[in-house]
């Protein structure tokens, strides 16, 4: 296996499926057999997932909810979508622990560093919920940072296309996909991957990034088994 310990980061749309907002049950149950494969590897999996599909802290501009409420709100949102994946996944006999940024203590743990670990070791799945529990930071920055803290191998990160792109595939027909590229190259270029503090975060740890089309089934086995999927982001 290339990869060893991996951090998936998943959108909260993405469990919209074919749906305008909330949780489709045939999509949380796709992603789980997904997500099960991989485990089967014995590959360590951790799980960041956004509330998009919720709520979002930015819907909260120029409503009477302040910028600091609405990201509060954004963040019981990913709580929301950990729980409903942690039921799924232990639907299929999966051993989950849910951590949050946030202590709530009836619903899942509280994230410590070392215990995370120490889950992941044993084989059990881990979903961090409620972003890094506080407001102005964005789900991709704490996928960053988790990843960081559980020294794993690689944010994944699953998206509905199949990987970076010279432009936006889904507006402009002559977009070219990159299979690999630098840090540094994103930056001169402009590409939108994560948001500038996710990112820089992975550049200066050295963390590699994949992007990479989730809903394509098989494509996080190739990624863990080292086949070229989507777009490899790296310091060289």
């Amino acid at each position: 296996m290339k990869y060893k310990r991996i951090l998936l980061k998943l959108s909260g749309e993405s469990l919209q499926g074919e749906r305008t907002h909330g949780i489709d049950p045939k999509q949380l149950e796709q992603y789980s057999h997904e997500i099960k494969k991989v485990l089967d590897l014995g590959v360590e999996v951790a799980i960041v997932i956004g509330g998009g599909n919720i709520f979002r802290g930015v819907q909260a501009t120029g409503t009477a909810i302040d910028r600091v409420q609405g990201d509060y709100m954004g963040m019981l949102a990913t709580v929301i979508n950990g729980m409903a994946l942690q039921s799924s996944l232990e639907n299929l006999g999966i051993f989950t622990r849910l951590m949050s940024g946030i202590k709530m203590e009836q619903v899942c743990e509280p994230f410590i560093k070392r215990r995370a670990v120490r889950h992941l070791e044993k084989g059990r799945l881990v979903i961090f919920g409620a972003g890094i529990g506080s407001p102005y930071f964005t789900t991709d920055s704490a996928a960053s940072l988790r990843a960081i803290e559980i020294e794993a191998d690689v944010v994944l990160k699953g998206t509905r296309v199949d990987g970076v792109y010279t432009a936006d595939p889904e507006k402009d027909i002559n977009a070219q996909r990159f299979s690999s590229i630098s840090f540094d190259e994103v930056y001169q270029k402009g590409l939108n991957v994560m948001d500038m503090t996710a990112f820089t975060l992975c550049k200066e740890n050295g963390l590699p990034i994949v992007v990479f089309d989730m809903n394509k089934p098989g494509n996080l086995v190739s990624i863990i088994k080292g086949e070229e999927v989507g777009t490899l982001i790296s310091v060289n």
